[in-house]
């Protein structure tokens, strides 16, 4: 894919499997990529993450799509509010 071109529905859908796979595999959650929603919180009561969950992510999110996240940015909640915008982020920040 060109760098200046948008991601398609199924490399957005791609991207979020391959999220969540990265997540079931760093956090050894007993689901599967397919039972994680996109849209379903990831703090309490949907996934179920705590902060030491979702930092845990974010360093192998940095690690595997070469990303800076820092802990202490006003962005996490929404960032990491669900499987979608945390592909939405990966992508732009890929892209951009």
């Amino acid at each position: 894919m060109q760098a200046n071109q948008k991601p398609t529905a199924s490399s957005t859908a791609e991207l979020q499997r391959e999220v969540a796979e990265l997540m079931i595999e760093c956090l050894n959650l007993e689901v599967t990529a397919d039972q994680i929603a996109p849209d379903a919180p990831l703090y309490g009561e949907g996934l179920g993450l705590d902060s030491i969950d979702v930092l845990e992510v974010a360093l192998e999110v940095s690690k595997r799509y070469g990303l800076q996240l820092r802990s202490d940015s006003e962005d996490n909640k929404i960032i990491f509010g669900s499987l979608r915008s945390l592909a939405d982020y990966i992508a732009a920040q890929r892209n951009g």
